[in-house]
């Protein structure tokens, strides 16, 4: 089963036969057919070079910076087609924004580092970044860390806070959907389940779409999934159908671990 839709709710995120092949004619997604749902916690898992990274770059055109590859096939958000000629990137990565598997910090404080992009999106009232600055460390699950040392250095934060800064960051824009590309990856098991735990408080307001550090993670999280393979989108379901019970052999063997 390629694509998945609740009746008559519209899907916030719909991709419908994306093909994304890279300079070297090296084909990366293949005939991607997909809809994901609002307030989903949406899971793409697989083994490497499966496409997953890929796809989450094409959903706000973070693969446009790959000069040479070609796409071809429509994604939608909110119905939107996100390569329409009239659509500002700038304000669709502010909309969609990703959290990288490695942390970045801003040189400067903490509070330089959440007020940043809301500045060069012209918001310069100090009562309304201060208080997008308190609501997206608390969204974060980070605010009663770093509440009295705002103005100190982001780079004096440990890595699971550092993770969390970023997705702050994130959500100090106010984002519609927000791509997560293996978040937790170079984290220890305490920050990563306060990051887990942040996920699932988060998607009652936002969609999430997460490539996932582990098919464990995988299943202790989504909503839904998505199995990739070569590119290709193999199976999508449940929870329970994707880590309990899959339909698909492949998925059931990535699963219980006889390959990836």
């Amino acid at each position: 089963m390629n694509k998945q839709s609740q009746p008559n709710i519209p899907p916030k995120v719909e991709i419908d036969k994306l093909t994304f092949t890279f300079p070297d004619q090296i084909v990366a997604l293949k005939e991607i057919a997909l809809s994901i749902q609002p307030n989903e916690l949406f899971v793409l898992f697989g083994p490497s070079r499966s496409g997953k990274s890929t796809l989450l770059r094409v959903l706000n055109r973070l693969s446009d910076l790959i000069e040479g590859a070609q796409r071809n096939g429509v994604v939608r958000i909110n119905g939107q087609d996100i390569f329409a000629p009239n659509v500002d990137v700038t304000e669709l990565r502010r909309r969609v924004s990703m959290v990288f598997a490695i942390p970045t910090p801003l040189p400067g404080s903490i509070f330089d580092n959440l007020t940043y992009g809301l500045r060069m999106a012209g918001i310069r009232n100090a009562q309304v970044l201060e208080e997008r600055v308190t609501r997206s460390l608390k969204q974060a699950a980070l605010w009663n860390e770093v509440k009295d040392r705002l103005h100190t250095s982001a780079f004096a934060l440990s890595g699971g806070q550092k993770q969390r800064l970023c997705l702050a960051r994130s959500l100090a824009l106010e984002p519609e959907v927000i791509l997560l590309d293996n978040p937790t990856s170079g984290l220890d098991p305490i920050s990563t389940a306060t990051v887990e735990e942040s996920l699932l408080t988060l998607k009652q307001r936002y969609t999430i779409i997460m490539v996932p550090h582990s098919v464990q993670q995988a299943a202790r999280i989504a909503d839904r999934a998505a199995f990739m393979l070569g590119g290709e989108l193999i199976e999508v379901g449940s929870r329970q159908q994707m880590f309990i019970n899959p339909t698909n052999k492949r998925t059931e063997d990535y699963v219980v671990g006889r390959f990836g």
